[in-house]
């Protein structure tokens, strides 16, 4: 079985069987406040699905805000490291895109937009699946501002997202498993740097 967390937008958690199947999920679509729910959310799926067998963690490695983010991919590597159990990053905007494809019935090249805040979106284009059933990349992430979307779409079908499928982004990790792809690495999609800076040397005084 393959648990999966992403709080790239709000925060969700599900776990799918070797089969792709939904055993349990629970999210909730506040995109502030992840850390005061996961724990709970998490507990829940895990009681829901009488869970014991997790042989793999997917992590949603965003795009997404910085604190937001990695709330979500540190209680993906805390279990997996409890667990001793291999974890598997996969950008968010591939559950979306799954989900557009296999719910939606969606074809042809279509844009993943997600909100950025201060204005701006994050963009990822595909274009169907690959043979071994995940979204196919066609133009990566970029960041944009909100006004400019639709003229660098140029005509593409855009989606707009405002939450993510956990069973989806657990089926993108478990397909890129099995093929032995590597959809992302160690490092989050951070939208931007943290507001937050350490501060430099303290001014001198003068007399």
């Amino acid at each position: 079985m393959i648990l999966a967390v992403d709080t790239s937008l709000g925060t969700a958690v599900a776990l799918i069987d070797a089969d792709g199947r939904l055993r349990a999920e629970a999210a909730t679509a506040d995109p502030l406040g992840h850390a005061e729910v996961i724990g709970d959310l998490l507990q829940n799926v895990l009681d829901e699905a009488d869970a014991g067998d997790i042989t793999h963690v997917v992590a949603g490695m965003g795009p997404g805000p910085f604190t937001g983010l990695r709330i979500g991919i540190a209680a993906a590597r805390a279990f997996a490291l409890g667990r001793a159990i291999p974890i598997i990053p996969v950008p968010s905007h591939f559950a979306a895109a799954l989900t557009a494809i296999d719910t939606d019935a969606v074809t042809g090249a279509f844009a993943i937009i997600t909100d950025a805040r201060r204005r701006e979106v994050a963009i990822t284009v595909f274009d169907g699946k690959d043979d071994d059933g995940i979204p196919r990349v066609v133009a990566e992430t970029i960041l944009l501002p909100r006004i400019d979307a639709e003229t660098h779409l140029a005509g593409i079908r855009r989606i707009d997202v405002d939450a993510l499928s956990a069973a989806d982004l657990a089926r993108v990790g478990a397909n890129a498993n099995a093929a032995g792809r590597a959809l992302a690495d160690a490092e989050p999609l951070y939208l931007r740097a943290p507001d937050v800076k350490l501060p430099g040397a303290p001014k001198r005084v003068g007399s």
